[in-house]
């Protein structure tokens, strides 16, 4: 058992590696971190005295390396169970002695990973769901207060589920409800040597509830808006200023060249509209859907869309025509007659991610 869970842990922490450095080659290590709070109850994970239950109270700080993969520092404290005729309450055989005067039986300090499943399986769209699901687990140092004797250390780990709530716009703020397992890994019951081993009827298992803050990021959010190394914001911008320029150019019957730190492409007619897609991506944003709307319905049109010279040209031609399907579609749905989608691939060492709709 002991083999499985660090197999896990080593696979976990080699693949956020390899999924951080994007992102973090392109935010600031001050970016993406919060503060949480939290309060629950505890009892030993046998269940075979589930009462007097233990009263928890905890603090973590954490940081997200990406929309995926990140990581906290979690403080737990236990407030005293109560003990009957002043004997012995072991909790899953954390033992916390005899009844005393200490205000905390028990500490456990935990470096946790944090893995967003929801994000994980189900793409990340440059915004926080409303809810979410996120697996935690890592390892930690649990210290016990011993009433009139001496306090002992043991290793200590931590596996959970946090069910997320992001509240608000800015999803600045979340609350949660975590069922996690706290497991002694390093108790000793005074005969058989002490060994490092996840034992059902060595472990508490842990209810609490939290609220998160997540602090402002350095692009004026609360979250990533990083997507495949793209931001959003930039993607957007480019689009309103090609809109711009169109209207520019109803104005004026002449061909314009678009430029913004690249050549986009020119516009060869003052009647199309051109939309630009995230690296790699063949989705729409929000500004390429509104200005796909303002083609009224029945018009008839033809989608042509390009890749950027990254990649193989296997690849970009295939990407090229899922873009071109996906503006197509759109565009279908909403009543547009369209009688060609194609894919262009790479068209020069200036094609860009664009896709063009031409007015016919």
């Amino acid at each position: 058992m002991k083999k499985f869970f660090v197999m896990i842990m080593a696979a976990v922490l080699a693949v956020m590696s390899l999924n951080a450095q994007n992102y973090l080659s392109e935010s600031k290590f001050t970016d993406n971190w919060y503060i949480g709070i939290n309060g629950g109850a505890t009892t030993p994970l046998s269940f075979d005295k589930v009462f007097p239950v233990n009263a928890t109270a905890g603090l973590r700080i954490g940081k997200d390396f990406s929309p995926v993969f990140g990581a906290n520092v979690e403080g737990t404290t236990w407030f005293g169970s109560r003990v009957d005729n002043g004997t012995y309450y072991n909790t899953g055989y954390f033992d916390w002695g005899e009844k005393g005067h200490h205000a905390f039986r028990a500490t456990n300090v935990g470096l946790n990973g944090t893995i967003n499943l929801m994000n994980l399986f189900g793409g990340y769209n440059g915004k926080p769901r409303v809810f979410e699901a996120t697996a935690i687990a890592g390892i930690g140092w649990w210290h016990t207060f011993v009433c009139g004797g001496e306090d002992y250390d043991d290793l200590s780990a931590k596996t959970g589920l946090d069910l997320t709530f992001n509240l608000g716009s800015s999803k600045a703020s979340a609350l949660y409800i975590e069922p996690a397992v706290i497991w002694n890994l390093t108790y000793w019951n005074g005969s058989a040597p002490r060994r490092v081993e996840f034992n059902k009827n060595y472990a508490q298992f842990a209810l609490s509830v939290g609220y998160v803050y997540h602090f402002m990021n350095s692009n004026g959010e609360h979250y990533f808006t990083k997507v495949d190394g793209v931001d959003n914001s930039e993607i957007n911008a480019l689009n309103d200023q090609i809109n711009e320029l169109r209207a520019e150019l109803a104005k004026k019957p002449t061909e314009v060249e678009v430029i913004k730190e690249v050549v986009v492409e020119k516009i060869v007619s003052k009647g199309d509209i051109v939309v630009t897609f995230a690296k790699g991506s063949s989705d729409l944003t929000k500004t390429a859907m509104d200005m796909l709307n303002t083609i009224p319905a029945g018009t008839k049109v033809a989608v042509e869309a390009t890749a950027s010279p990254e990649g193989g040209s296997g690849l970009n031609m295939e990407l090229s025509e899922e873009r071109a399907a996906e503006v197509g579609f759109y565009l279908k749905n909403r009543g547009v007659n369209v009688v060609s989608e194609k894919g262009l691939g790479v068209t020069g060492p200036d094609s860009q991610r664009i896709a063009r709709v031409i007015l016919k």
